[in-house]
């Protein structure tokens, strides 16, 4: 099971140009097939002037739903290499919809698979250049419960380790939400035990896996 994937912080729009054929592309971020087919729709009332619509997807954690379409063009030609570029560049939870402008000049099948892959690779290239690359890592979320007294050193000592302090409830005694690194996850107990001698526990019940956007950078390289 993946425990950490690249996706889109946000949307990106990028065009290139060959042989006055324009390619358009729009890369955004999407959670299901729904989603990506709304994007498809999207395009295609925007652009209702195009012919093209073609389209590529690749979702879940470990890219494991693929899908793709030529809408029209040479089979082959269109959906494949955009999904081969997705993949490129390690990219998952995304849709890529290429809008074309025929220009006069019939491309070829080798022309047109070029175009419509590079098209993707620009708004992927745009996407590392605005920020928008973004690592998404799987955490475990839980509540640890402690004395009022211990509160406030608990927090600082938790933060220092690693570990993100969601938030707190002041009632009887403090609650805090966490959300632990999987590294750390599995020795919770243990991590309590030695800052706090076992006066805090985790509450019975509360804990659960979450997905949580970590660090934004370029993908990464095959």
């Amino acid at each position: 099971m993946s425990t950490a994937y690249r996706t889109l912080a946000g949307p990106v729009v990028a065009s290139i140009e060959e042989k006055r054929s324009v390619f358009e592309c729009w890369l955004r971020p999407v959670e299901d097939e729904a989603a990506a087919r709304a994007v498809v729709d999207e395009a295609r009332g925007t652009h209702w002037d195009a012919r093209h619509h073609c389209s590529a997807f690749v979702l879940g954690p470990d890219g494991a739903v693929r899908r793709s379409n030529d809408d029209g063009e040479p089979a082959g030609t269109a959906g494949a290499p955009m999904l081969e570029a997705l993949a490129h560049a390690d990219l998952t939870d995304v849709v890529a919809v290429v809008t074309r402008w025929f220009g006069g000049t019939l491309l070829g099948t080798g022309g047109l698979a070029r175009a419509y892959g590079d098209a993707v690779r620009a708004a992927v290239e745009q996407a590392v250049e605005d920020g928008l690359v973004l690592t998404r890592v799987l955490a475990r979320q839980l509540e640890v419960r402690a004395g009022h007294d211990l509160a406030g050193r608990l927090e600082h000592d938790l933060r220092g380790r690693g570990v993100e302090v969601v938030g707190a409830d002041y009632g009887a005694e403090v609650t805090f939400t966490l959300r632990v690194p999987l590294a750390l996850a599995e020795d919770v107990d243990g991590l309590l035990g030695e800052l706090t001698a076992g006066q805090a526990v985790v509450v019975p019940g509360s804990e659960a896996d979450t997905w949580v956007d970590g660090d934004h950078g370029p993908p990464s390289p095959d």
